[in-house]
């Protein structure tokens, strides 16, 4: 176990991109492993898994080698040899890491760890809000959790094979999957491996999922011919779910502010052979205000914090800030309000999130069931999923039925 000159290299370039230019990781890593195609599949592994282990532990790293933002490329140099250090490497003899102080590095560790914040590398402003939020017990677990490793998990394209299958051709490529209790097409790998390069993702037998976002979909209750419309849909995992489920019966309107994103679930949509997609950019309420009552089903995957999905996003731990959170919780209200004229009485709405923090979920629900249009729906079922419970992503997803008739309120 040592360490490559070249690859040490291409991290601290990376961690310079991410922490001092604003790039994000998992642009910064991509773009990492195709520095040099003589690199073997441990060698990208170290460099990939390296970088994001300094970008999660950022603060407790910074901490120990006594650095403060900006980092100029010592600074860079003493947190990847306190990361070195506490991993167990040997220290080379290059001048970057000359005098690296081993004995002070563990001894800091040990005293800096007593500290939640700083041990579990967060902001103090989001310690403070999750004890706020969740109490001390859960938030305690639940942020150790999201510090972990997010494992890869795929969902089956049922329209076009069924997991029993997938799982055999994924086998032939020396890619070992499990199935997942209670969840229907779902495959957890149990190792790391890059499927995107497989001819059986090329060929769109699957897609990368949460398992927690593989529950949202089916909690819509969508079924074949049905008129179902995803409003944040952008790049499309849940929207390619629901087709599935829809078995390409009926008509999906896959809905979103940008463009880009919808061009994205394009190309998706087509290597998924899900045909029953329609695309509409909100460019105007004219958009929304065409499709009231339209819908059998509507999902809404509202923007929100992230805060369920550190373990798959550690540098929104650095680039998350309170004025955000205060901002989205806004934007969750006003999405909530309009978009869920789009369901016909009778029909169907969720309201999802990838946040842990009651304020961006029950609350928020709470709060909609009061407002006039509200009150003509009623609440039928929600999920809260802890990542400290689940092991996988922090989630919340709520079922509302919109009344069969409604009496004018007086």
């Amino acid at each position: 176990m040592r360490l490559h000159r070249n690859l040490v290299y291409t991290t601290i370039d990376s961690l310079n991109a991410i922490f001092n230019e604003g790039e994000y990781a998992d642009k910064v890593v991509a773009r990492a492993l195709k520095k040099d195609k003589r690199w073997g599949s441990s060698d990208r592994k170290f460099v990939a898994e390296t970088i994001y282990e300094i970008v999660r532990w950022k603060r407790l790293y910074a901490e120990i080698a006594d650095v403060k933002e900006p980092y100029d490329r010592d600074n860079l140099w003493r947190m990847f040899a306190a990361w070195a250090v506490l991993r167990g490497y040997p220290i080379p003899d290059w001048r970057q890491l000359e005098g690296t102080p081993e004995r002070k590095i563990k001894g800091r560790f040990d005293e800096l760890s007593k500290n939640r914040a700083i041990k579990e590398s967060i902001p103090d402003w989001m310690d403070e809000l999750g004890v706020k939020e969740l109490g001390e017990k859960v938030w305690a677990k639940e942020i150790t959790a999201q510090n972990q490793q997010a494992k890869v998990i795929l969902r089956t394209n049922t329209l076009k094979t069924t997991k029993e299958k997938l799982r055999a051709i994924l086998m032939d490529l020396d890619i070992e999957t499990e199935f997942l209790p209670d969840q229907a097409d779902a495959l957890v790998l149990k190792e790391r491996a890059n499927v995107f390069l497989t001819d059986a993702f090329k060929q769109g037998l699957f897609e990368v999922q949460d398992a927690s976002s593989q529950l949202v979909a089916p909690f819509l209750d969508v079924k074949p011919g049905m008129r179902v419309v995803d409003t944040c849909a952008g790049a499309g995992g849940k929207t390619l779910h629901i087709a599935s489920l829809m078995e390409n019966k009926g008509q999906l309107i896959a809905m979103d502010l940008y463009e880009s994103k919808l061009k994205q679930l394009k190309l998706r949509a087509k290597r998924n052979s899900a045909f029953n997609i329609e695309y509409r950019i909100i460019d105007s309420t004219k958009v929304i205000k065409k499709l009231h009552e339209k819908a059998d089903r509507v999902l809404i995957d509202a923007p929100c914090s992230g805060l369920g999905v550190l373990k798959r996003n550690p540098d929104a731990k650095w680039k998350l800030q309170p004025e955000f959170i205060d901002n989205i919780r806004k934007v969750q209200a006003e999405v909530l309000e309009n978009y869920s004229k789009i369901v016909k009485p009778g029909g169907k709405l969720v309201y999802a999130t990838c946040s842990v923090l009651p304020s961006e979920n029950q609350e928020q629900v709470e709060r909609f069931l009061k407002t006039e249009i509200g009150k003509q729906f009623t609440f039928v079922e929600d999920r809260k999923i802890l990542a400290s419970e689940s092991g996988f992503d922090g989630f919340y997803m709520a079922l509302l039925e919109r009344k069969e008739s409604v009496k004018k309120q007086e």
